[in-house]
């Protein structure tokens, strides 16, 4: 197992098993339908639970549901994730001294992704292959001992909610040559049986965007003013 740095967090002068073990005790301590911090723009859409598991299909969404916790001052992991990309998760505020990666457990992913749960509050995983039932509750009973979150790239079987991607655009210049400056993405919840809801985003900063709606209001009161 790597990580991304060393841990500057942990006291140097005691053991790191110790230390470890001290943060996993006061983790289950914790009721596991604690709020987790979650970024505004994904807040009133979707708010982390603990003990819950979450599903994405893109990378971006992924990144996005470790960042509130990460900003908040928790520690964060990446099980599987070769694609991790360091500038996108510094840009979202994921505080990369405190981020756990493994970007490719093999085989052994299940065991990995069981031991980042044990003492990390959100974990994002990338599932080698389809997962059964069985296999999914194994990490289910142990998120809720944990008081963790984790976060799936990919299909699942149990899931308190499923976040997706149905549309996304680029703003940039217009012609030649520049940088992309801002990404405007539609995303769909859903839990279960339920109608989906819907969100504009846009990215870096993973904010809810303004409908046509609330631009037009904005234009009237600035003409009107």
């Amino acid at each position: 197992m790597s990580t991304s740095r060393s841990l500057p967090a942990l006291d140097p002068g005691r053991p790191v098993v110790e230390q470890l073990r001290e943060r996993v005790a006061a983790m289950e301590r914790k009721p596991a339908t604690q709020p987790i911090a979650t970024l505004p723009g994904l807040a009133s859409l979707v708010p982390l639970h603990a003990g819950a598991t979450y599903a994405v299909d893109s990378a971006s969404l992924a990144l996005a549901l470790a960042a509130g916790a990460s900003q908040a001052g928790e520690w964060v992991g990446f099980a599987g994730c070769a694609d991790f990309g360091v500038e996108a998760a510094a840009e979202l505020g994921i505080e990369l001294s405190r981020t756990v990666l493994v970007p490719d457990p093999g085989e052994h992913w299940l065991e990995v992704t069981a031991a980042l749960v044990d003492v990390l509050r959100v974990v994002v995983l990338r599932p080698p292959a389809r997962v059964d039932e069985r296999t999914a509750g194994i990490l289910d009973s142990r998120l809720r001992t944990r008081s963790g979150v984790l976060v799936v790239h990919g299909d699942w079987p149990r899931v308190e909610a499923r976040l997706s991607i149905e549309e996304s655009r680029w703003r940039g210049p217009a012609s030649g040559s520049g940088h992309l400056q801002e990404r405007h993405a539609r995303v769909a919840l859903r839990r279960g049986a339920r109608p989906p809801r819907q969100a504009e985003l846009t990215w870096p900063g993973v904010q809810r965007a303004d409908s046509d709606v609330d631009r037009r209001v904005r234009e009237i009161r600035k003409a009107s003013g």
